[in-house]
């Protein structure tokens, strides 16, 4: 696998994304991935809030929040543990950072969004098989560090299902699924960074394990990448008593 990241200009609210991936990507090749982080996502489609004194940043987080804890006094970092998108994550996902005086929002429409991008690049580069990739960066429990997600994707299988099939010794496995979507998210995004260095774009190519798919991905494979907080492996921590529904519904 091969990761290549490309700089842009700094997006501010107003530009246009396909004018920044017209400049800042190179042609791409068939069986190739684009990744996209969401910040310049949300930052072309106005998915941003100024952050002035008046803003009670509590308030709209809790609007942003499908579900919220509301005790962000608990946190040594004054942070506001929420889902959105049925991953559990900080703030409702808001960021500051390189956010120039606004608070970036996670975007509205997100597949949505993919799929015009997919749409655009396949286009553009008279492409048959080709991924698009929206990431976003997380943080895990007791783990120190980021890591990416993947918000959004088209053009590819997502999940590689391995329940049913033998291990080395026979057994069958019964809940194994490897995610592709979050395993090339997290790779595109060590190589983008978390910093100043510019480069929200990149292109991830030979990559014979992924399944490329010449259409958008059903609801049934939207669905499959999701869990509940009640089904999950790690109901007991999760499915507290403590979750409130947000506004995001």
């Amino acid at each position: 696998m091969t990761i290549k990241t490309y700089k842009t200009k700094k997006v501010i609210p107003g530009d246009s994304l396909e004018e920044v991936l017209d400049t800042s990507l190179p042609a791409l090749s068939e069986n190739s991935i684009a990744v996209i982080t969401s910040k310049i996502i949300a930052i072309c489609q106005g998915d941003v809030v100024k952050n002035d004194k008046s803003l009670d940043k509590n308030q709209l987080i809790r609007k942003e929040a499908e579900l919220f804890i509301d005790e962000p006094s608990l946190s040594q970092y004054h942070v506001m543990l929420t889902v959105k998108r049925d991953m559990i994550i900080a703030n409702a996902g808001i960021d500051e950072s390189n956010g120039n005086g606004y608070l970036i929002l996670w975007p509205k429409n997100v597949d949505k969004a993919a799929l015009k991008v997919w749409y655009f690049l396949k286009q553009k580069f008279s492409l048959k098989n080709l991924g698009v990739i929206i990431s976003e960066s997380r943080t895990v429990p007791l783990r120190w560090g980021t890591l990416g997600v993947g918000l959004a994707w088209c053009g590819f299988a997502a999940l590689k299902n391995y329940i049913g099939t033998p291990d080395i010794f026979g057994r069958s496995l019964k809940m194994t699924k490897l995610s592709i979507l979050d395993g090339l998210s997290a790779a595109a995004v060590t190589v983008m960074g978390e910093g100043n260095e510019q480069t929200p774009l990149a292109v991830i190519s030979d990559v014979p394990f992924v399944t490329f798919q010449d259409r958008p991905p059903t609801q049934e494979e939207y669905d499959s990448v999701r869990i509940s907080l009640v089904d999950d492996i790690y109901s007991p921590l999760t499915n507290s008593p403590k979750w409130k529904k947000g506004h995001c519904q």
